[in-house]
């Protein structure tokens, strides 16, 4: 006899969100679970509010708990898959891991369409000292292929703000150059960096790139960011994401700011990586 427990459902709640997270936020697998985009979205704890889920699913939430590799997280659902079929209980979520699990091991190339693909950019600054060393970061997701990594824009006498504009510069000419279908998504953890191009920029433009309260700090580096956001305004959009919170783009784009600071290149270069874990362990300000 097959045990059917589906119909035992809970709503999630803040305190359920408390105890299943890990400084502040969910693994990728938690996520999956809980049918929320990961990389994380700014606000996916009201969008977790939101959802109900089945004792068996609670379960695997908590058991998933934790800074863990993603091999590690597969490995417990494995785990807790296999326990549920020794005891002959079937849940919708359940069985729907296990194939989705059958067919990644079937085939990757099936899960990507080159046709339909979906690019999202994180981008950060870092600087030691403000003034002082600084360096910029990217981390570029394609649907659900690890990240590319990239680093570079390194100033002796850089500021915080030069920095973010930096990386929010790149990710415009990088967004530029790429071939999508659908909206390249940029974010970046400095409102101050994202209302400069999309907002300020305009009445600054209007009024022959001055401001009635003085100097505007930055100003060719805002200009020419500016510049590239009205050529491809229409097919990216940018949002701000909370910084050092745990959000693995954010996070990345971060490690290669500072890790600019250490290399001093100037130009963009690439960061090879084995594992994303190696990468978060490194020097983060």
């Amino acid at each position: 006899m097959v045990e059917d427990i589906e119909k035992t459902n809970m709503n999630i709640d803040n305190k359920f969100i408390e105890l299943i997270s890990h400084d502040d936020t969910l693994n990728k697998e938690q996520f999956k679970i809980l049918d929320l985009p990961f990389p994380a979205l700014e606000n996916w704890k009201e969008l977790a509010l939101q959802k109900e889920v089945s004792r068996n699913d609670a379960n695997m939430l908590m058991m998933l708990k934790g800074k863990l590799a993603l091999t590690a997280q597969k490995q417990i659902v494995k785990n807790y898959l296999m326990v549920l079929d020794f005891n002959n209980i079937k849940t919708k979520k359940t069985e729907e891991l296990k194939t989705t699990k059958v067919q990644e091991e079937a085939s990757t190339s099936t899960q990507i369409d080159e046709n339909h693909e979906y690019v999202r950019i994180y981008c950060d600054g870092a600087c030691s000292g403000n003034p002082g060393k600084s360096g910029s970061g990217l981390a570029i997701y394609s649907n659900e292929r690890n990240p590319v990594l990239l680093h570079g824009a390194y100033e002796e006498n850089g500021t915080n703000n030069t920095a973010e504009l930096n990386a929010l510069h790149q990710a415009l000419t990088i967004a530029e150059q790429t071939h999508s279908e659908n909206i390249i998504s940029i974010f970046s953890d400095s409102k101050y960096s994202i209302d400069c191009i999309t907002t300020w920029a305009y009445g600054w433009k209007a009024k022959g790139w001055t401001k009635k309260s003085g100097e505007i700090k930055n100003l060719e580096l805002i200009k020419s960011a500016h510049s590239l956001y009205e050529k491809i305004k229409d097919k990216i959009e940018i949002k701000h994401v909370k910084g050092h919170a745990g959000i693995e783009g954010n996070e990345l784009a971060d490690r290669m700011a500072v890790h600019t600071i250490k290399a001093k290149n100037k130009n963009y270069e690439f960061y090879s990586y084995n594992q994303i874990q190696d990468v978060l362990s490194l020097t983060s300000y």
